[in-house]
Parts: C-alpha cells; sequence; structure tokens
C-alpha cells in the first residue's frame, strides 16, 4: 500500500520482512521485562532509603543481579538473530541504559550504607523522581510499538522527572555547602552524584526511546 506521498507505510514493510525473515526472539518483550525489572530496583531503593537506609540494601543488589542477567540474555540475542523489530544499536542501547539507572541506584545504596550518610530531604527528592521517571520508561517501552501518542508522553513525563533530579541536585548542593561540616558535605556531595548520575541515565533512555521511536514511522 501506498501513501498519498509515495511513501511505503512502515507497519506493511515491517510484516512483509517478518514473514521473509520471522523473528526469532521477542526482543520488545525482552525490553518490557527488563524496564520493569529496572523500576522493581529503584522502587526497592526508595523503600530502603524509607526505612532510614535501615540494614544493608540487599534486595536493590538482588534485583540489579537479576537485570544484569536479563541484559545479557538480550545482548546474546542480538548477536544470534538474523532481523529485528527495529535498529540493533537503539536495542543495545535501550537495554544498556537502564541497565546504567539500575547501577546508579544501586552504587547510591552500597556507598550510603557504607559511608554511614542517612537520607536528607535532597536525597529522597532524587530517588522519589528517578522512579517516577523510570516508570515513566516503563510505560513507553510496552506501547512503543502500539501507541505513538502515549510512548510520546511517557517520554515527557520522564523528561520532565530528570529536569526536577537537576534541581533537587542543585538544591540539595546549596544546602549542605551552607552548613559547617565539610566532610559531611562532602559525603553528601558524592551521593548526589550517584543519583544525578542516574538521572543522566535516565535522559539516555528517553533520547533513545524516542529514536527508536521515530525510527519506526
Amino acid at each position: 500500500m501506498i501513501e498519498q506521498d509515495g511513501q511505503k507505510k512502515r507497519p506493511e514493510r515491517r510484516s512483509i520482512i517478518d514473514r521473509i525473515f520471522p523473528l526469532e526472539h521477542d526482543f520488545l518483550q525482552m525490553l518490557v521485562e527488563q524496564a520493569k525489572q529496572t523500576r522493581a530496583g529503584v522502587e526497592a531503593f526508595v523503600a530502603w532509603l524509607e526505612t532510614g537506609c535501615a540494614g544493608t540494601p540487599d534486595e536493590v543488589r538482588r534485583i540489579e543481579r537479576e537485570q544484569d542477567r536479563m541484559r545479557y540474555e538480550l545482548e546474546e540475542a542480538l548477536i544470534d538473530a538474523f532481523s529485528t523489530p527495529f535498529d540493533r544499536e537503539d536495542l543495545y542501547s535501550l537495554s544498556r541504559q537502564m541497565d546504567y539507572i539500575l547501577n546508579f541506584a544501586s552504587e547510591t545504596a552500597r556507598e550510603m550504607h557504607a559511608f554511614g550518610v542517612a537520607p536528607d530531604r535532597a536525597i529522597g527528592r532524587m530517588a522519589h523522581l528517578l522512579l517516577e521517571g523510570t516508570s515513566a520508561v516503563v510505560e513507553g517501552v510496552s506501547f512503543m510499538t502500539t501507541d505513538e501518542p502515549r510512548v510520546r508522553e511517557s517520554i515527557r513525563e520522564g523528561r520532565a522527572a530528570l529536569h526536577r533530579i537537576e534541581d533537587a541536585y542543585i538544591d540539595g548542593l546549596a544546602e549542605i555547602f551552607q552548613g559547617g561540616d565539610v566532610m559531611e558535605a562532602l559525603r553528601r556531595r558524592e551521593i548526589y552524584h550517584h543519583l544525578r548520575d542516574g538521572g543522566r541515565a535516565l535522559r539516555g533512555t528517553l533520547d533513545v526511546l524516542h529514536r527508536a521511536v521515530v525510527g519506526l514511522k
């Protein structure tokens, strides 16, 4: 079928390719499962913070390891697959960026436990916003081939969350450096940096998601 501008419709083109070269792996479902696992890990991190960081963040680490397994399986599938639902590089990058989100959350938890840093307002705010943005990623990945307007809205919501992470980071730094304990300020600055890096991984995830959706047109 040809549209008025003479361009072939992408869905029909994809279906023809699928009949000739069927997909060996359900990459979209693999991405959805990894996105949900990422969200579960960030949820566990937030829950641990809300206990006042009581005990070790073992649940965050456990979910991170499981998410690593999912990513490795997707990478192996990419090597084996003859065809993919969209660009291989975007598939790989989307999986890797989601992995970074949880990695930074896990590293933050480990360092807070090791350094004896209790959660403060900035840490709690950034963590909740990271969870909000990760939830938007789950929504976007879940509908990336079926509901473009919904994906675009999810991307907007995720980007709004990451902008607020930047605001919370700056506000938190301003507050801690107004105090008199320089060593405490430096320890907290390290924690803030990890959470900010989690926000930057969120930005990378959303950027790849947007590029992949544009490529499906």
